[in-house]
Parts: structure tokens; C-alpha cells; sequence
């Protein structure tokens, strides 16, 4: 039988390390990954990035994958097995303390990326350290400072932890740590594990920023999230009650800050608006990010005054909810300047809206334009072809009532009935 020495089972381990590495290769494809575009817009936006998901969903190998295509040297720190000093910086004793002080000496990974001047530093299994440790870690994440080393500006900072209840030895996120991060629900895609599984995974490339648009983009940005605040003030600061939703994202002025430079990176690369969700909920939680994805929206709308003017060439939008906000922003523009043209010319647009969309939206405007007319306003022949919209809908709406009402009706009987024998 051979031996640890004998030739032919190393020959044997050698064949065994061939087939390792044809195991471990595999190729990557341009392909639309909305969780993998969101992750590298805030990579490139230099925004510390925080992957949750449950263990084995892949938020490492992502890591990984990300790293060698965009070419960036990837370092692994395991939070949960460092000491807090090992963040802060190890206290190194010089010839004259008294004198010259006693300096912070940095780990040997942070001058590793020091050297290199650039790199991906990925903080694993962050929600297994303790309170010391994530306290240690504020001024890495928020700073990209280790004792008195400052990290280059072409190091990234991303991290990845595992929800309470699935991790070993698990801790709740602190709120001034869960603050700093941009936070990624990270999901498995069968599609993309069933294809990454045969050889071949999405390639992660970074935005296009289309130089032109970058002034009107922070100018964009700037206005989307200083015009929601002013409106909603109590939104800038609403720390949450519960220790988990803490440990998540939640809207704060440094968040806020966040989701500015979110929606004018989104803006400048052309992205798409469901990887700008994902970023803004991820930097000030689902409520907060959902009321500004809806302000972004309303400010892409046309100007009422611009459809007035010109209402047979109006463009309107497809989705329901924006195309009714048009119509009662005209509406409410003609009551603010109630004029006989404009008045006319909002009844075109109601027409146009029912010739193009749902005739359902145009009831409510419709009505309270007809409130709106001067008793020398003659009535535009426009109004015959709504007539028949508006009279449809709203039988739809009285017959859905009267059938509401009547399963009340049967219900209370039912009800009636069934209580009689336990009296």
C-alpha cells in the first residue's frame, strides 16, 4: 500500500488538485442583477455596504465575485474573532512616552491595504460581534480610520451578517453602527444559482456616469430629498422603539445624507428605478425611502401649466397613481387661475386622459372642474365625450356598493339566525 512519500499517491493528490481547479473555474456574463447593480452603485459611491441574509445564501461568494471583477484585492476580517483594540488601533510603547506619546499601531490587513492603495475590505459575520467590538468599528466604517492610519481613498468597505435568529452566537446591531451602512436584503435567484452552479455568474461592472448629468444630478438629488423633509420634518430624525428595526435602516440626517448621494449616483448612471429603491430603503428604511421613491416620481411630472398649454399634445403618464396626481395638479391650476381657456383646455386633457388610460381616474377631477365653472362659462362639447366615461364608472361604483351592502345585510342575517337557539 503506498505511502504518505510514495510517488503514486502524491500523483493521485495532484490529479485530485487538477480536478479542485476545473471545479473552481468558471466564466461570467454580462446579465441584470438588481441586487448586484445595487451593490455596486454603492460600492462606487465609496458607501459602506451591509449584505443580510440567511448562512449559505451566497453573500461571500458575491463578495468574492465582485472583488476579481472589479479587480480590486479582496480582505476578509471576521468581526465576531477580533478584539476591539484590534479595530481601534494596539498601543505600542515608543523610547520617550512622556514625550512623544504612546501611538495606535494598526493590523497587519490594514497596512496590507495601505501598501496596496486600494482593495475591498469585506467585514464578515458582523451581527456575532459584541457590543466592544462594533463599537470599536464605528470609526472604521464611518472614518476609515485603525488607530492613527487613515485608509486610501480606493479602499471599500463592505460587510455581511446573518439575521439574529439564524446566527451562531448572534447580537443585535447597534443603532450607531447600523446607521453608517447602506443595508441589502441579499435573496438567492434560482436562475442565477442554477447558472452560476454550471460555470457561469453575472459579471459585477461599475456604473457608467454619464459626465454631462453630474451637476444636475446633485442638483436633482439635492432638491427630491430637501423638498420630502421640508414637507415631512418629522422624517430627518426617527429613531426607532425596537432593538431590531435599530439594528437596520432608519432615516437620520447622516442617512439622509446617504440617500442623497444614492439618488445622484442612481441619476448620473442612468439606473433603474427599482436598484434606486433598493438604495434608498436600504439607507433610511422601507417607510421613509418609499415616501421619497414617490417624491422622485411626482417631481418627473409634467408641469400643469405646460398640459394647459397645450393639452391635445400631451404626454401622460402610464401608471395610474401618477397620471391621477396630473390631473388634480391641473385641476388645482386652474382653481389657483380660474380662467375660461384654461378651463377648456382642462376638460381636453380629461378627454385626452380617457381616450389614452383608465376612464375611472377622471371622475374625481371631472367633478370638481364642473364646480370650478362661472355662470358665464358656456359648457365645451368636450364634456359629451366624458359623459359616458364618468356615468359607467360611477354605476360601477354605486353597483359595487349596493352588492357590499347586500353581503352586509346577509351576513347580519346569517349572524341573526345562528344566535336565535342560544338564547
Amino acid at each position: 500500500m503506498p505511502g504518505p512519500s510514495d510517488p503514486a499517491g502524491a500523483s493521485q493528490l495532484d490529479v485530485a488538485g487538477e480536478l479542485l481547479t476545473l471545479l473552481r473555474d468558471h466564466t461570467t456574463e454580462p446579465r441584470g442583477d438588481t441586487q448586484l447593480e445595487a451593490l455596486t452603485l454603492a460600492v462606487a459611491a465609496d458607501l459602506p455596504v451591509l449584505l443580510w441574509g440567511e448562512p449559505g445564501i451566497g453573500k461571500t461568494a458575491a463578495l468574492t465575485q465582485l472583488a476579481r471583477s472589479l479587480d480590486l484585492p479582496l480582505t476578509t476580517v471576521i468581526a465576531s474573532v477580533h478584539e476591539p483594540s484590534d479595530f481601534s488601533g494596539l498601543p505600542v510603547v515608543g523610547a520617550d512616552p512622556a514625550e512623544e506619546g504612546i501611538p495606535m499601531a494598526p493590523p497587519d490587513w490594514a497596512m496590507r491595504l495601505v501598501r496596496a492603495g486600494r482593495g475591498l475590505l469585506f467585514l464578515d459575520e458582523l451581527s456575532t460581534a459584541p457590543p466592544a467590538v462594533q463599537a470599536a468599528l464605528l470609526r472604521l466604517v464611518l472614518e476609515r480610520r485603525i488607530g492613527a492610519l487613515r485608509l486610501p481613498p480606493g479602499v471599500r468597505i463592505v460587510a455581511a451578517a446573518n439575521p439574529r435568529s439564524s446566527a451562531a452566537d448572534g447580537w443585535e446591531l447597534s443603532a450607531p453602527l447600523a446607521n453608517r451602512f447602506v443595508h441589502l436584503h441579499w435573496a438567492h435567484d434560482p436562475e442565477t444559482v442554477v447558472r452560476g452552479l454550471g460555470g457561469t455568474w453575472p459579471r459585477a461592472t461599475l456604473p457608467r456616469l454619464d459626465a454631462e448629468k453630474l451637476p444636475q444630478a446633485v442638483d436633482f438629488a439635492r432638491r427630491a430629498v430637501c423638498g420630502l423633509l421640508s414637507a415631512r420634518p418629522g422624517l430627518v430624525h426617527r429613531l426607532p422603539g425596537n432593538e431590531t428595526r435599530r439594528g437596520g435602516a432608519w432615516p437620520s440626517p447622516r442617512s439622509w445624507e446617504t440617500a442623497v448621494c444614492m439618488v445622484a449616483f442612481a441619476t448620473a448612471a442612468g439606473s433603474s428605478r427599482e436598484v434606486l429603491s433598493l438604495l434608498v430603503r436600504g439607507a433610511v428604511g422601507d417607510g421613509p425611502g418609499l415616501e421619497l421613491m414617490a417624491s422622485l416620481d411626482r417631481m418627473d411630472l409634467p408641469d400643469p401649466e405646460t398640459l394647459l398649454a397645450d393639452p391635445s399634445g400631451a404626454a401622460l403618464p402610464e401608471r395610474g397613481d401618477l397620471r391621477q396626481a396630473v390631473l388634480d395638479g391641473v385641476v388645482q391650476a386652474v382653481r389657483n387661475r380660474p380662467e375660461k381657456s384654461r378651463w377648456d383646455a382642462a376638460w381636453a386633457l380629461l378627454v385626452r386622459a380617457v381616450e389614452t388610460g383608465a376612464p375611472d381616474l377622471v371622475v374625481v377631477p371631472a367633478n370638481t372642474l364642473a364646480a370650478l365653472r362661472r355662470d358665464d362659462w358656456d359648457v365645451p362639447q368636450s364634456i359629451d365625450r366624458l359623459a359616458g366615461a364618468v356615468t359607467l364608472s360611477q354605476r360601477a361604483d354605486h353597483a359595487a356598493e349596493r352588492a357590499d351592502h347586500a353581503a352586509k345585510r346577509a351576513a347580519e342575517r346569517r349572524a341573526g339566525v345562528t344566535a336565535r337557539p342560544g338564547r
